[in-house]
C-alpha cells in the first residue's frame, strides 16, 4: 500500500527546539477536547493504540489525562516518531509505550499487534483513499478485544454533503492533491464499520464541525 504524501497544509507540523520535537497548531488546539470525548467512551484500564499519532503532541495529553490506560502511539513516518520519542522523554509518563512503525492501511498489520480495549484515530481518514479506509477499519476491528472501542475523530460528509465553505475548500483541496483521498461520508463510515464487526455507540459534535465517531466490538 502507497504511503500518501500528505495535500501541504492537511498537516503542518514545526519543528521546535533540538531534539526534533515538531509541533502542529491544530494538535495543541483540539487536544483537550478530544481528550473530553475520549474519555467519555474509554474502558476503566487496559491498553490503548492510538493510529497515526503525528507529533506526538495528543499521545501524551491523552496518557496524562487518562492514566488509568496505557498508551501505545503509531507512526509511519520516522521523523513523527523521533518527535513522539521527544514528547514522551519529557513528559516523564510511565504510561506511555515507544511509538510502533505502524503503517495501518496495509493488510494484517492486526497480527503484529497485541489485543487492545481502545484504538483511536484521529484525522487520517480524510488523508487516505476509501480502500486504505476500509483495511484500517478492517484490521482495527480485529485488533479489539470483545467489547473493545474504535474512537474516530475528523472532517466528514454528513448524508453526502459538505455542510461548511471551509470544508467544501479543504475537501476540494485535498482531492486536488491526490483524488482518491478527501472527506469520507459517516453514513459510509458506519456501514463500513458494521461489515467490520462494530457496531455504531454515540456520535459526538466537536468544534470546528468535526465529530467523533464512536464503536464497539460485538
Amino acid at each position: 500500500m502507497v504511503i500518501r504524501p500528505p495535500a501541504p497544509t492537511a498537516s503542518i507540523a514545526n519543528e521546535v527546539g533540538s531534539e526534533g520535537k515538531l509541533h502542529s497548531p491544530s494538535a495543541e488546539r483540539n487536544a483537550v477536547d478530544l481528550c473530553t470525548a475520549i474519555a467519555s467512551v474509554a474502558p476503566k484500564t487496559g491498553e490503548a493504540l492510538e493510529i497515526a499519532s503525528g507529533t506526538g503532541q495528543h499521545i501524551v495529553t491523552f496518557a496524562s489525562v487518562i492514566p488509568n490506560l496505557h498508551w501505545h502511539p503509531s507512526e509511519v513516518d520516522a521523523i513523527r516518531r523521533a518527535s513522539i520519542k521527544a514528547y514522551i522523554a519529557d513528559s516523564g509518563l510511565t504510561n506511555i509505550s515507544a511509538p510502533l512503525m505502524l503503517n495501518a492501511t496495509q493488510k494484517g498489520w492486526q497480527a503484529e499487534i497485541t489485543p487492545k480495549k481502545l484504538i483511536v484515530v484521529v484525522n487520517l481518514l480524510h488523508l487516505i483513499s476509501k480502500v486504505e479506509t476500509e483495511i484500517l477499519i478492517a484490521e482495527a476491528a480485529k485488533t479489539l478485544l470483545k467489547g473493545g472501542i474504535l474512537f474516530l475523530y475528523g472532517p466528514f460528509k454528513r448524508n453526502g454533503e459538505l455542510t461548511s465553505e471551509g470544508d467544501k475548500s479543504f475537501d476540494a483541496e485535498l482531492r486536488a492533491h491526490d483524488p482518491e483521498t478527501g472527506y469520507k461520508d459517516y453514513t459510509w463510515i458506519n456501514r463500513t464499520t458494521q461489515t467490520a464487526g462494530l457496531s455504531p455507540q454515540k456520535t459526538i459534535s466537536m468544534p470546528a464541525n468535526n465529530l467523533a465517531l464512536i464503536f464497539r466490538r460485538q
